[in-house]
Order: structure tokens, then sequence, then C-alpha cells
């Protein structure tokens, strides 16, 4: 391997520009795969299209003709019952009608949603506000009729009569984004006091999409600008900061170009990679800058000085990123489309930026000439010097300390709350989570999911055994904080009832018999339209559809809704024949969080023992692999207890962040050990070899590396996205602290187990 590696190494600085020029011809041949990028934000797409819950979900949709919603909130401090609000209503409501791919036919809204009310004796369906009341009487009037209604009250208006909501339906997710821009811009032209609102799960997850790429433009090149900064500081010359910069740019263009030209779309995780891979990408060239601006003045010879370099180098320069492309790979583990994508593309990212810093990088290093000569110092190694001398002098107090550390953080751990929200990646400010929460608290909520009660036999849903057990399971749903507002079939029959019977308030319940529940139903249809009730009922009457609107999206709560209708059910049992299951995208969310922190406990765990064995196999011990994994495992461990003090939510970020700080930790320890003991080899004494290894080259190419990397992370702290801040901050803070840990504990490891690992 070895020979193989340096001979590449060699035939790089024998043809340097014929190197370069193969890498511009490859470069462009990915650069030209770019046009043909596929965008995909949809966390539906987190699962598989096989997922039974999502094929379940996709069943519910179709039979009762739902699509997902955008919904519109309309707020006004002394209420939206005036002449001029309503007006605004109307025309915001019609020329919302007239949006290319809005369903026209499905939005609901004070001007188009059917009413029931009593007319001469006779059962009337219409719309309250066909058009514009005139007087006062007509507006009062109108107020009335649909706070008297369940099915507009907390659903279409507010209680208090301050906000009025429209449901938009639409043809697919992945144009709420656009249409939402269009809503805006009918709502802005109104000159009034309303406050607007614009909320709902597609339109944020469609919005996350349109700004994804934005962000990406942004923390991407200040990444770059940023580590650019960083090599010039270490190093104070361009020359050194040109060649890893390329590194990393040519990494990350190759690995996106080969993911778009694979056909693959660009998912919310696979556009992290650029920001992943780039800082990533220039650790081994870190570890060959660091060891060439050392050799350099030395030789005085930049061939003889690289051939040293690589010849020194080849084995944890080779080990180091197979263990870290076997940490991304892992994710393949995942039952998780997108992030199976994501982990493999990084890991060939990461075998990409290898191949280059053996050929790319040393090509440029022949072609660089130095203006001035390079002058060895020796500033920035004293202070780990004195880390490695102080570890290793104390290294049962600091072993001692760790191990306490490990055990509070170990506690920290089990208080991780797992929990995510498509919404809460928007920064608290941004307008999707203001209109979040105005509009939460104006109606029932905006986050809709499904609970279908289905059977077997025709026409059992009108029976009053299932209409009651509907009644009161709606009854007892709305009683749970997070739930705002029901709607079902239920609601309909009452209504019916209650105009039937001159509005008599004793009249709102339902029928006692199933002839009357028949009759009551195929009035209102005879009145209305046949599909009126498609969104609540199937027509055999087999499958019902209760409509439970949460005022929170996140998937902790919709998970105690679920869990608290599995209680009411196991204590009022379901009528014979009749089972229930959940569906929406608030219960999708839920499904695919489940599989990512299950995907990702496999992942870490399948990263944990490939990695040991790639050490083990590397040093030919399973000693040494041990301690090279303990260093890792504190970082994971006290990063993870941290966040679990702190009260951060296990959420999509984290959760990835745990296998790649797997990947991406190892490599500090596999060049600390392979340097300890290629010293100690040389001096066969432990203190001189620690010294030379803590207070020379290696231990600086360590913490150098961890600066970068931590660094290169930091742009992201100031997207507008909480998933790049969160991961921005985590893994940059725990890339750093990896370093860190390895330079504090290796000493005092390799010194508390010396005889069994140095055999003294």
């Amino acid at each position: 391997m070895k020979k193989a590696i340096m001979r590449l190494v060699e035939f790089s600085i024998n043809r340097p520009k014929l190197v370069v020029f193969l890498t511009i011809i490859v470069t462009l041949l990915f650069a030209i795969q770019f046009p043909k990028i596929r965008i995909d934000t949809d966390p539906e797409n987190m699962l598989k299209a096989d997922e039974p819950i999502r094929v379940f979900h996709k069943n519910v949709k179709k039979e009762f003709g739902i699509e997902e919603m955008i919904v519109l909130g309309i707020a006004r401090e002394d209420g939206i019952f005036h002449k001029d609000s309503l007006e605004r209503i109307k025309r915001i409501s019609d020329g919302i009608l007239r949006i290319k791919g809005v369903i026209a036919d499905d939005v609901m809204s004070l001007t188009v949603t059917n009413n029931v009310v009593g007319m001469d004796g006779t059962l009337n369906v219409r719309p309250p506000m066909v058009d514009v009341p005139e007087t006062d009487a007509e507006i009062e009037r109108l107020r009335k009729e649909v706070l008297d209604n369940p099915l507009f009250k907390d659903r279409i208006v507010s209680s208090d009569g301050k906000g009025s909501s429209i449901y938009v339906p639409i043809e697919s997710k992945d144009i709420a984004h656009e249409i939402g821009e269009k809503i805006k811009v009918l709502y802005k032209k109104e000159n009034g006091p309303e406050r607007y609102y614009l909320a709902g799960l597609p339109i944020a997850e469609d919005t996350f999409g349109s700004e994804m790429f934005v962000q990406m433009g942004l923390t991407a090149p200040m990444a770059g600008v940023l580590l650019m900064i960083v090599f010039f500081i270490i190093f104070r010359r361009i020359s050194f900061v040109v060649p890893p910069m390329m590194v990393a740019m040519l990494s990350v263009a190759w690995t996106m170009g080969g993911l778009i030209g694979s056909g693959f779309t660009v998912h919310i995780m696979s556009s992290m990679i650029p920001v992943f891979l780039m800082p990533i990408a220039i650790c081994e060239t870190v570890h060959i800058l660091s060891d060439f601006y050392e050799k350099l003045p030395q030789v005085n010879d930049r061939k003889k000085a690289i051939l040293a370099v690589f010849d020194e180098l080849v084995k944890p320069l080779f080990f180091a990123p197979i263990t870290t492309a076997v940490g991304f790979a892992d994710l393949a583990l995942a039952d998780i489309p997108p992030v199976k994508v994501f982990g493999i593309f990084i890991a060939i990212g990461i075998v990409i930026a290898w191949f280059l810093s053996m050929t790319f990088l040393p090509a440029l290093l022949m072609l660089i000439k130095e203006k001035r000569p390079i002058v060895k110092e020796e500033t920035g190694s004293k202070v780990l010097g004195w880390i490695g001398r102080f570890s290793l002098g104390k290294s049962m107090a600091v072993v001692l300390t760790g191990a306490i550390l490990l055990a509070i953080s170990a506690y920290g751990i089990t208080t991780l709350k797992v929990n995510d929200n498509p919404v809460k990646w928007f920064k608290s400010h941004h307008p999707i989570r203001v209109a979040d929460r105005e509009l939460n608290k104006l109606i029932g909520g905006t986050y809709i999911s499904y609970l279908v009660l289905e059977s077997e036999a025709e026409d059992e849903i009108k029976k009053p055994e299932v209409m009651g057990y509907m009644e009161a399971l709606q009854k007892h749903l709305e009683t749970n904080p997070i739930v705002g507002k029901t709607t079902s079939i239920v609601d309909v029959v009452k209504r019916v009832n209650y105009v039937l019977h001159d509005e008599d308030q004793r009249s709102q319940i339902l029928p006692k018999d199933q002839n009357t529940t028949g009759q009551y139903l195929f009035l209102f249809l005879m009145s209305s339209s046949p599909d009126e009730l498609d969104h609540f009922v199937d027509y055999t009457y087999q499958k019902a559809n209760i409509w439970v609107q949460l005022k929170s999206g996140d998937n902790r709560d919709m998970t105690a809704v679920v869990e608290d209708v599995e209680n009411y059910i196991k204590g009022n049992p379901l009528p014979d024949g009749i089972k229930v299951q959940w569906s929406g995208l608030p219960f999708l969310n839920i499904t695919w969080q489940k599989l990512m922190v299950n995907g990702m406990l496999k992942a870490t765990i399948g990263t944990w023992w490939v990695v040991f064995l790639l050490m083990v196999l590397q040093f030919r011990s399973i000693w040494w692999g041990i301690v090279g994994m303990l260093p890792l495992v504190f970082a994971v461990v006290f990063s993870y207890g941290l966040i679990g003090f702190i009260g951060k939510e296990y959420d999509m970020p984290i959760a990835v962040c745990s296998t790649l700080a797997l990947g991406l930790g190892d490599d500090f320890a596999i060049h600390f050990i392979s340097r300890f003991r290629q010293r100690f080899r040389e001096t066969k004494e432990l203190k001189q070899a620690m010294e030379l290894t803590m207070g020379g080259e290696p231990a600086l190419a360590i913490f150098r590396n961890a600066l970068v990397v931590g660094l290169g992370f930091f742009p992201m702290v100031m997207a507008t996205l909480t998933p790049y801040v969160t991961v921005g901050l985590f893994f940059g803070a725990l890339a750093f602290f990896s370093g860190v840990t390895t330079l504090i504990f290796l000493p005092a490891l390799i010194g508390s187990f010396k005889k069994v690992l140095l055999k003294i």
C-alpha cells in the first residue's frame, strides 16, 4: 500500500502540470452536471416510498380528497366584523381562487365554505358571506351565524371575532412557497389595520427549501474565506493558503457533481454537503503542510521535502480518512433515504479529498514558488509541550477526572429530549415562526392531522354507537391543550339537527337512530353538492375522517396526542368492527423522527465498531485500538451530555452529528498515536517520545486541524435557518473539542497504561 501511494505522489511531483491539467478536465466534467440539479425539501421524502404509514397517508388523501394546505390568517385588534375588513377578506379570497396551483373547489373561507342554516322551514346550505354585508345589522347577523356554528368557530373565524382564516389547498407541496408569495402580493395591496399571517407545514417546508440554497450560497463562501484567513495566520504566506483551499473546493465540486449527475435530488441533508465537506477535506492537507513547513527549511529542496513528508505520513494519511469515510458511510444503515445519500456522498467526498491530497496538492506544491525563504519557527508548541508533560506526569489524576466527567455526561445524555418541528427550522423572528405563533393563538391550530375510523361493512359509520363514539372521542381530544379544534361528520349531523329544530340549543345532539342520521345527511347533500362531505366520510360510509388541528407542530406534542388517544381507547374500547389509524404531515414527521433516532443509533454503534477494528488493524493492537477510541468517546459523550443539561432538543441536525463526530474525531487519535509510536521506536524512552510528539509538529498539526475544522463550521452560525446554526455550533465545537481532548487525554492514557501499551 505504502509503495503504491508513494508512486502516486512521485508521479504528481514529477509531472505537476499534467496532474493539474487532468484535474481541470475532470472538474469540468463534474461541473457540467450542475444544471441538472433537482431540489427536494419535502420531509415526507425522509421516508421510503413504500413505508406503510406513507402509503396510508397517500390513500387517506385520495379517499377523502385531501390536499396539503397553506393557512392565511387575517387579524384585526378590534375584530374583523367591520365592512372594510370583510371587503378585504372577500377580495383576497377571490384572488386566491384565481391563483394557478390552488385547488379552488376546496378553499375554505367565509366566502366559499358552506354553512347550514334554516330558511322558511327548510335546510339551506350556502357560504355565510356570498356578498359583503352593508349594514351593521347584517354584519351582526353574519357574526352570530358563523360563531354559532362549530364548523366555523375557531376554524374559519376565531371565537373572539378578532381573526379569520383562509385554508388554501394546493396541488403539490413543492409550489407552496411560490403560491405563498402570490398570496402576499394580494394582501399587500390592501391598506388597513389588519395583520396577515401565512402558516402551515407545506409553506414552512417549501420556504425552507427556497432559503436553503441562499444560505448555502452565503455560508459556503464565508467558510472558505474564514479558512483562508486561518491558514494565512498559521503559515503567514499565501502560497500555503491556495493549495488546501483548491483541494477543498475541488472535493466539493466533484462530490456534488457526482451526486447530481447520478440522478439524486438535493435534499435538506445533501444541501449541507459543501459546508460539511470543505473543512473535513482539508484535514489531511493541514498535516501535510505542517510537516512540509517544518521540513523544507531543513532539506532546502521542494521535491525531497515533499517526499519526506509523505514517506513519514503515508499510513496515517491513509487510515485517518478511510476511518472518517467509514464513519459517514455508516449512515447508509439509516432507514431514511436522504440520510443514506448524504452519508455515502460525504464518504465519497472524503475519498476524493484524499486522492487530491495525494496528487493535486503535491503537484501544486511543486509549481508554487516561494518569493521568500521559509524559516523554521518554534512558536505555538510550548503550551502543547507543557500540556503533554502535565498529562503524562499526572496521568492517573487526569484519567480519573475524565472518568468522573464521563459519568456525569452519561447522565446528561439520559435527559435528552427527542423532538423536531420543520417550522422551528427558522429562527424565532422569521415571518414563518411569527405567523405560526400568532395564528395558533388565533384559531384552532395550523397543524392538521387526520384520525381515520374504518370498518369493513357499509353504512357502519352512521350507526349511533359509532357516531356517539366519534363525538366522545372529539370531546376528549379537545380537552388536550395541544388540540385546538376537531371537526368530523358528527359536527355536520349535529348542525343539521340543530337547524331543523329551529336552532333549539337542546337539539345540538346526535340523532338516536341510524335512519335519521342517514336522512339528515341526504338532506344536507341535496341542499349543497354530492361531494360536500368527501373530506369527512367516504361514499359507502365505511370510513370517517376526524380533522384534528394542533396548536403545535412539535413531534413530541404530536406523539403526546397519539398516546392520549391510545390511552382513551384502552379505557373506552372502540365499537365492534371499528379500527383507527392516524395520518397527516405531523404524524409522518414523528414517524421519520423515530427512524432517524433509531437509524443514527445503529449508525453510531456500527461506526464505533468499524473505526475500532480499523484502529486495531492499523496499530496491530487491541489495546491501542481501545486507547485510540477513548478520547473520541469522551468528546462525544461530554458534548451530548452538555446538550442534555442545557435543555437543547435532540433534533435532526444533532442526530446526524453523533455519527459524523465519530467519523471525524478518529483522525486526531490516529495521527497522534501513529506519530507517538514512531517517536517511541526511535527514542525507546516515554518522556522523550511524548515531548517530541506534544512539543513538536504532530501535536501542533492536530491542534491546527481542530482549529481549522472548528472555525470552518462557524459561518453556519450566521444562517437564518436553525439546522445550519445547530450544525455550525455543535459540530464545529465538537470537532474542536475532539482535537483538544485527544491532546489532553491521550498522553494521560498512555502514561497510565504504559505497561500494556509499551510493554515497559
